[in-house]
C-alpha cells in the first residue's frame, strides 16, 4: 500500500479565485512550515551573533533553536503530510476547513509565542500541547474508524513526539531536571525513525513510478527488521543508558545496512528527476549521519555536526522534496513537471548541509563562516520553494476534486 495516491490531473478546472488554504491538511502547515523555517533560522542566527541570552537558566539558545527546528518546523510538515495520508490511507476524511484552522492556530501561536521573551513560554506550552494532543486525535480518529492497526505504530510516534514535547516544557520551567535534552534526543530519533519507515513504503516506490521500471527494486524483509532493531538499540542506549559504544556500533551497522538498502533502490536514471534524486540524496544524508555520528569520538568532532546532517541535509531535504511533490499531486498538478528552478532549492539544501556540517569537521576554522553560509543556503532555499508553491497552497486544485 502506498502511502500518498495521487490523482493524474484531469481536464476539469476549478474555479480560479477561491481560498483553499484549508481543504486539506498538507497545505497550512506546508506553507506554515516552510516560512517558519526561514523567519526561526533568521531569528536564531540574530540572537546567535548577538549572544542574546534567552533568561532562562534552563534553556540556551541552541536548546530553544533545536527544538523549534524539530518540534516547530519538524512537527508542522509531518502534521501536513500525515492529515493528508490518513485520507489516503483509510478513506476517511481528515481535519478540514475549520477544524483544522484551529489546528494550525494552535502551532502557529505556540510558534510565534516561543519567539517572544521567556514570560510567553507559558501561554506557547499549553497551546503546543494542546496542538500535539489535537494531531494525535486528528490523525487518530480515521486509522481506529478504517481498524487498520498496521498504522498504529505511526500513531504511537505522533504520541511520543506530543510527550516529548511535554517534556521540553517541563525541563524548561524547572519542573524535570534533563526535561529538555531529553525532550531533544527523543524528538530527532523519532523524526528519523518516521523517515525511515515512510522512506522504505515510498522511495523505491517513487523510483518505480517515476522512472517506469518494468521490475520492482529489490527489498528484503530481513534487512528492513534488521535497522529498525539496530535503531531501537540506538534510541533505548540514547535515551536509557547513555553507554555511548552501543550507539556507536548501533550507528555503524545502521550505516553499513542501510547502505546496502539505498544501493539497491539506486536507478542511473534517477538523476534526470529532481523529486527523485532529491529524496535519494537526503537518504544517504542521514546515512552519512549514521556514520559519523559512530565515529565522532574516534574523529573528536563536535556531536553537533552529525546532527546537523541528519537535520539539514536528511529531514530538511526530504521534507522539501516531499513538500514539492505531494503539493504538485494533490492540487492536481503533473508532478512530472515540477518548477524549473526546484533543482535549484535542493542543491542549497545540500550546500547547507555542507558548510554547516562538513566543512567544520575539516578545520574548526570554518565553523563561523560554515555557519553563516550554510544559513543563508537554507533560507534561499526556502524562499525559493515558497515563491514557486505559496500560490499552489493556497488556490483550489486545478481539476475540481476535493482537496
Amino acid at each position: 500500500m502506498t502511502l500518498l495516491t495521487i490523482q493524474p490531473p484531469s481536464s476539469k478546472k476549478a474555479p480560479a479565485k477561491r481560498f483553499a488554504l484549508f481543504n486539506l491538511g498538507f497545505r497550512p502547515f506546508f506553507l506554515g512550515g516552510a516560512l517558519f523555517a526561514i523567519l526561526s533560522i533568521l531569528l536564531w542566527m540574530h540572537r546567535f551573533f548577538s549572544a542574546q541570552a534567552l533568561t532562562l537558566a534552563t534553556v540556551t539558545p541552541s536548546q530553544w533553536h533545536a527544538h523549534e527546528m524539530l518540534y516547530g518546523y519538524g512537527l508542522a510538515i509531518i502534521a501536513g503530510f500525515l492529515l493528508t495520508a490518513v485520507r489516503n490511507w483509510t478513506g476517511v476524511p481528515t481535519a478540514h476547513g475549520k477544524a483544522l484552522a484551529a489546528l494550525f492556530a494552535l502551532w502557529m501561536w505556540a510558534r510565534l509565542l516561543m519567539a517572544l521573551p521567556i514570560q510567553y513560554w507559558q501561554f506557547a506550552a499549553g497551546l503546543d500541547v494542546l496542538f500535539n494532543l489535537g494531531l494525535l486525535v486528528a490523525v487518530a480518529i480515521p486509522i481506529v474508524q478504517a481498524k487498520q492497526w498496521r498504522q498504529i505504530a505511526v500513531v504511537s510516534k505522533v504520541m511520543l513526539l506530543g510527550v516529548g514535547n511535554a517534556l521540553f516544557y517541563l525541563g524548561a520551567f524547572g519542573a524535570f531536571n534533563g526535561g529538555v535534552m531529553v525532550s531533544q534526543t527523543l524528538a530527532l530519533l523519532l523524526i528519523l525513525s518516521l523517515i525511515l519507515v515512510i522512506g522504505r513504503r515510498v522511495i523505491p516506490f517513487f523510483i518505480e513510478r517515476g522512472l517506469g521500471l518494468t521490475g520492482n527494486l529489490v527489498q528484503y524483509k530481513w534487512l528492513d527488521v534488521s535497522i529498525m532493531v539496530l535503531f531501537l538499540v540506538w534510541l533505548l542506549d540514547e535515551m536509557a543508558f547513555r553507554s555511548g559504544a552501543v550507539s556507536a556500533w548501533a550507528c555503524g551497522g545502521l550505516f553499513l545496512l542501510n547502505g546496502f538498502r539505498l544501493r539497491n533502490w539506486y536507478h542511473r536514471g534517477i538523476w534526470k528527476v529532481p523529486l527523485l534524486w532529491s529524496l535519494y540524496l537526503a537518504s544517504w544524508s542521514i546515512n552519512f549521519g549514521f556514520l559519523f555520528y559512530a565515529l565522532k569520538e574516534v574523529l573528536a568532532v563536535s556531536i553537533t555536526l552529525p546532527i546537523h546532517m541528519f537535520t539539514i541535509g536528511g529531514i530538511g531535504l526530504i521534507t522539501l522534496a516531499m513538500m514539492a511533490r505531494v503539493s504538485l499531486g494533490h492540487t492536481g498538478r503533473n508532478i512530472h513537471q515540477p518548477p524549473r528552478t526546484i533543482s535549484a532549492v535542493f542543491v542549497l539544501l545540500l550546500l547547507s548541509m555542507v558548510f554547516r556540517a562538513v566543512l567544520p569537521m575539516l578545520s574548526a576554522s570554518f565553523y563561523r563562516y560554515g555557519l553563516i553560509i550554510g544559513a543563508v543556503c537554507w533560507v534561499l532555499g526556502f524562499a525559493i520553494f515558497l515563491m514557486n508553491y505559496a500560490a499552489v497552497l493556497v488556490k483550489p486544485r486545478i481539476d475540481g476534486q476535493p482537496g
